[in-house]
């Protein structure tokens, strides 16, 4: 049988790293959703040489690819994904606390993050505390809560770009603006960033600040549903005329609305849960749905925080597919 040219390049690049793959991976175990079909491989690096060596190799032969962290923010299709996937997690996910300044690899979760900067007595980041995925996501993303972004904080970004070759900026140079940052334009990955925070008045208290976010997060955000988080964005100026998504959602009359197993949560309307069994499409429907009815009867602009992932490796905002 002769080989599938839409992966036949699983032989020549598994041998650059033999260790670092995972081939036939069900996106359903390792999406947050808890939905997609099958990817043909997943390289998932120890270190930035071996992503800056995948890169290389990637860019050389011209072959698109994929790069995902936590996928917290992702959609995966229902056909699966065909292109290489390199997944950023453990081990590249080392946290170095240098007296008021924090060193973090990408792959490092978030929330772990935030306890460690607690637990050393800085401040700036508690609003992170329960914000779920990896610190290369939030960079790129310049997430946060309580209408903060980690940009506020950052120091110093490295990213790896298409032809392997590392990148140093200061925070200024990464463009940080509302959900924004100079990486969700120029196809470089973020490996790392160094964080310059304060010291806390009063640890005990900062701790105490955490712990409520946290209390607040359980209260108000389904938990024991596979979903993404947030699916659309809270955009400064949509906010001002019409409020958050989620009041948005609920005045339409969403909330609580299924299609297939993708139910929009009857607990806070901005998040689409995973009731059992739902498929991509399931949740594109329900976001076209949201999008739509927004701008016909608010002349509300909607925009998908989430990213829908199709099998040729393309990403766009779920709001746009639809």
């Amino acid at each position: 049988m002769p080989p599938n040219p839409k992966t036949g390049w699983i032989e020549p690049l598994s041998a650059l790293l033999p260790h670092a793959v995972t081939y036939d991976v069900p996106l359903n175990e390792i999406s947050a959703w808890k939905v997609g079909g099958r990817a043909a491989a997943i390289f998932r690096p120890r270190n930035i040489a071996e992503l800056s060596q995948l890169r290389r190799w990637l860019e050389g032969h011209h072959q698109p690819h994929i790069v995902i962290g936590a996928t917290t923010n992702l959609l995966f299709a229902d056909a699966g994904l065909e292109v290489p996937c390199i997944q950023i997690g453990a081990p590249f996910d080392q946290i170095t606390v240098t007296g008021q300044r924090i060193t973090v690899e990408a792959g490092a979760w978030v929330p772990a993050l935030a306890r460690r900067a607690m637990q050393a007595g800085l401040e700036g980041i508690a609003h992170t505390a329960g914000i779920p995925g990896t610190l290369g996501g939030l960079v790129c993303m310049n997430g946060g809560s309580q209408r903060h972004g980690i940009g506020e904080v950052i120091e110093s970004v490295q990213s790896v770009d298409r032809a392997g070759q590392i990148h140093q900026r200061s925070g200024a140079e990464c463009d940080f603006r509302y959900r924004h940052s100079i990486f969700q334009d120029n196809d470089e990955l973020v490996v790392q960033a160094t964080l310059a925070l304060r010291p806390a008045p009063d640890r005990a208290a900062l701790r105490r600040e955490m712990l409520d976010i946290l209390i607040s997060r359980s209260r108000k955000f389904p938990r024991k549903l596979p979903n993404c988080g947030s699916v659309f964005i809270s955009d400064p100026a949509t906010y001002a005329a019409h409020g958050p998504p989620g009041a948005i959602i609920e005045k339409l009359g969403f909330k609580g609305r299924c299609i297939g197993g993708a139910e929009v949560s009857p607990r806070h309307a901005n998040f689409i849960v995973n009731k059992g069994g739902a498929t991509a499409q399931d949740i594109l429907c329900l976001i076209g749905e949201i999008t739509r009815a927004a701008q016909r009867e608010l002349a509300a602009p909607l925009r998908a925080e989430v990213r829908y992932v199709a099998p040729d490796g393309s990403i766009r905002p779920a709001s746009e597919v639809v």
